[in-house]
């Protein structure tokens, strides 16, 4: 249970509407598939370009891309691109904090 001293001392619970409530499963429905935790977990500290991502996770260019397709459209990651290549990266520190947050109460709680 979440300890309500982490909380900011702005949050209030009225703030969470039906669609922040709507916003929020649909970002945990995409943090909810492994394909796309690992894609995460490499972007957490570096950009990467598809081809990259698809040489290391084993999956097809094709595969990253539709999961990153869904991934943006969620500002889960964001893209750059440069020339021919795309580059993506994780949106913001949110999604950096969301991850390793989940991994230290997955290995440490």
């Amino acid at each position: 249970m979440m300890n309500s001293n982490l909380l900011p001392t702005d949050f209030q619970s009225d703030v969470i509407t039906d669609e922040t409530v709507y916003a929020m499963a649909e970002t945990f429905k995409a943090l909810a598939d492994p394909t796309r935790l690992r894609i995460l977990a490499l972007l957490i500290n570096k950009e990467y370009c598809v081809g990259d991502l698809g040489d290391h996770l084993e999956v097809s260019q094709s595969a990253v891309s539709h999961q990153l397709r869904l991934l943006r459209a969620l500002d889960i990651v964001r893209y750059r691109k440069d020339g021919r290549e795309v580059f993506y990266s994780l949106a913001d520190d949110h999604v950096r904090d969301i991850l390793r947050l989940t991994v230290d109460h997955i290995l440490f709680d």
